[in-house]
């Protein structure tokens, strides 16, 4: 007989995910990952045999349980897992905002965290980077409030808007915001030759070349960049040094094997205006601070990734990152700033303290929507 497991199915901003209760997984790591590969159908390019997408974006996990010691002070303990399509391999190491803000919701459906309206803010110990998100959901009759009139380029429709705060996680996964201590480095990479780049950690590592500098002009749509193997390979390439350079990897050359979705590659260029491929509309350059498209799981983001959009934001704020020359200097006094990227505009408001020996990031948001799509049980063969 097929075995049961209770499972629901989210989707948290531009992404979706399988949400597993940690309590009802094996406890055995070899027995759970083999579990939730077959839930997913992975490895198989159209996952047909499980509840994977058969994309990145769709490809995603969430492994949640009720608050218990050392973490007292969370409402809820979240582990993000990227589940790769074609191999037999989950990436525990990065983070995902889009599908932490679903986290959220599931945690007041679930009866996990006391509701309150019209806000309830749900404390998030996330396992990926040890750090704690603060999410503030709408709540209306008791529930997650899913329907508003905020929009998420790259969704159909509107929702009740979510709002991810990721102040927290600065330096997670390198030990500092700016892991090398410059806003700018150079990079030696063979086939690609010297480089600068910026490297940035906070929401998931980052590393931002200007779109020029790879022979770009930045407005590019995400098939456009898909179809150019070659570039594909030069980022990978840049992108495997930055993680070594970072120390995510002991090698450069092993990025896809190691940690295929960390860090994030950000290819930025100034203000511009582009077609929307999603909707046929046009961003304008007045619109934005700086345009923006992002490698991701060896493939080009169709939209903007949560952690992404803080992380562009607070580089944007770090004067000498790629991130600000591609900015400038106006609007840099407002706390928002306005991304460009294949799906529309995305916006994050940012927070700096600049201290003696380091910059302290207050508030970096992410403002998302969430909606349950599915609950109930899927069956392991």
């Amino acid at each position: 007989m097929p075995q049961p497991i209770k499972c629901v199915i989210m989707r948290g901003g531009t992404s979706k995910a399988v949400i597993l209760d940690e309590d009802r997984l094996p406890g055995d790591p070899a027995e759970r990952t083999a579990m939730i590969l077959r839930i997913f159908g992975s490895p198989d390019k159209r996952q047909i045999d499980g509840l994977g997408g058969a994309d990145p974006l769709t490809s995603k996990l969430a492994i949640v349980s009720r608050v218990r010691p050392p973490h007292d002070e969370a409402d809820v303990i979240y582990t993000f897992g990227q589940v790769e399509i074609d191999r037999p391999n989950i990436d525990y190491h990065s983070l995902c905002g889009n599908i932490s803000s679903a986290v959220g919701s599931y945690a007041i459906q679930e009866g996990w965290v006391p509701s309150a309206e019209p806000i309830t803010t749900v404390k998030v110990y996330n396992t990926n980077l040890k750090r704690m998100l603060r999410i503030e959901v709408p709540v209306r009759n008791g529930a997650p409030d899913e329907e508003g009139d905020y929009e998420v380029p790259g969704v159909p429709g509107t929702g009740a808007r979510i709002l991810v705060d990721f102040a927290d996680t600065a330096g997670a996964a390198t030990g500092a915001l700016l892991p090398t201590g410059n806003p700018a480095d150079t990079l030696d990479v063979p086939g690609v030759g010297r480089i600068e780049v910026s490297l940035v950690d906070i929401g998931n590592a980052h590393v931002f070349v200007r779109a020029a500098d790879v022979g770009l002009r930045g407005t590019e749509s995400a098939a456009e960049l898909d179809a150019d193997v070659g570039l594909r390979s030069r980022l990978e390439s840049i992108r495997g040094y930055a993680a070594y350079r970072m120390g995510i990897i002991n090698d450069p050359y092993v990025s896809v094997a190691k940690s295929p979705a960390t860090p994030i590659l950000g290819i930025v260029s100034p203000s511009q205006s582009y077609r929307v491929a999603l909707n046929d509309k046009t961003v304008g350059k007045d619109e934005i601070d700086l345009t923006s498209r992002l490698m991701f799981m060896q493939q080009t983001h169709k939209t903007y990734a949560g952690t992404s959009t803080v992380c562009t934001g607070v580089a944007r704020k770090i004067p000498g990152t790629l991130v600000h020359q591609c900015a400038g200097d106006s609007r840099l006094d407002d706390i928002a700033v306005r991304i460009g990227h294949p799906g529309g505009v995305i916006t994050t408001e940012v927070g700096l303290q600049n201290g003696k020996e380091q910059i302290k990031v207050t508030r970096a948001t992410l403002g998302r929507t969430a909606r349950r799509i599915m609950q109930g049980e899927v069956f392991i063969p």
